[in-house]
């Protein structure tokens, strides 16, 4: 046998044995236009439910504590899921996913969602964003690189008539901007998590059990390093862009329901993408029982498409906080 052939045959071997392992290239959209957008929101929710006390912000102090190994594990580019309000943001500009979905049961979540996006997009600095969002001028002239407690610092008394301009800017933006066709009760909610911003103001503490949103913004991870969204504007402007893009969903969903999770799966198939990071917090613990709500929980999982890298970001209560957990072996195992 010549050496020639034996090279050629090396090499159709190896294809055989190595071809299962190449998935396709994955086809996420770098944009999403308006109209998509909103029919994702729409088509892909389900109806809305309540939790047990309010949640303005995350209470989550340990939320940064996995970074560091999870970032050794999840690849950027990826697609990420999460649950909750603006805990996300950080998540996402530490993953540096192509696209992220944040499903909750709550539709004033999936509002207070919009609120940030408006927010997000009318807000070209870091400064401006909190400005804007506590409805407090700011006091001196702030640099775009500063540090974010600067920031704060920066920020004056509450404002009314900032508030009512604010307010009518974000329903300005998303209304006539965008064209969403929200309700007016939607606006109502939107107005009522923004009072919370409002007059709680960066040292409220804008969740039933939780720190203040001034303080949550300065914690770090497990090696001392703070990667939240608003220390530095390279990871404000990442998030930034992605809303400016529509590609940050907010979805109205139950993880135990019957739509929501299995139409992110689905789409997420049709573009031979995987799930790179999901952010449960600790509603499996909400959903444990009956036996059949955490059954719907499995079966809404095992429609994500998911590999080896594929992570859970959950949360513990009772102190044990955030910790890091593999899907795929999760879901195989039937939960």
């Amino acid at each position: 046998m010549s050496r020639h052939f034996v090279s050629i045959a090396i090499g159709l071997v190896a294809t055989i044995f190595l071809a299962p392992s190449f998935q396709a290239a994955d086809t996420l959209p770098a944009a999403i236009s308006d109209k998509e957008f909103w029919g994702m929101i729409t088509n892909f929710s389900e109806r809305g439910g309540s939790f047990d006390f309010e949640m303005f912000m995350s209470n989550e102090v340990t939320f940064q504590e996995i970074l560091p190994n999870l970032l050794k594990t999840v690849a950027p580019g990826g697609v990420y899921l999460g649950v909750g309000p603006e805990q996300n943001f950080t998540y996402i500009s530490s993953l540096r996913p192509k696209i992220a979905f944040i499903v909750d049961i709550r539709r004033q979540n999936m509002l207070e969602m919009l609120m940030y996006k408006a927010l997000f997009e009318t807000s070209p600095t870091r400064a401006d964003f909190l400005s804007r969002l506590f409805a407090r001028r700011l006091i001196a002239n702030v640099d775009v690189q500063v540090p974010v407690e600067r920031i704060f610092a920066a920020l004056d008394r509450r404002d009314p008539q900032l508030f009512s301009k604010n307010l009518q800017s974000i329903k300005d933006h998303l209304q006539k901007t965008h064209r969403f066709p929200l309700t007016p009760e939607d606006n109502r909610a939107i107005e009522y998590v923004l009072t919370a911003f409002y007059q709680g103001g960066p040292e409220g503490s804008l969740t039933t059990f939780g720190t203040s949103y001034r303080h949550l913004m300065s914690y770090t991870d497990s090696q001392g390093r703070n990667r939240n969204f608003l220390v530095s504007d390279n990871n404000y402007q990442f998030v930034r862009e992605l809303h400016r893009k529509n590609l940050i969903i907010p979805v109205v969903g139950d993880f135990a329901g019957p739509k929501a999770l299995r139409a992110v799966g689905a789409y997420l198939k049709q573009h031979n993408a995987e799930v790179s990071a999901f952010y449960v917090s600790n509603v499996e613990e909400y959903i444990s029982s009956p036996r059949s709500t955490w059954n719907a929980y499995c079966g809404n999982l095992s429609t994500l498409p998911v590999g080896i890298a594929s992570t859970f970001i959950r949360f513990g209560r009772g102190g044990r906080g955030s910790f890091l957990g593999s899907m795929a072996p999760f879901i195989k195992r039937g939960c």
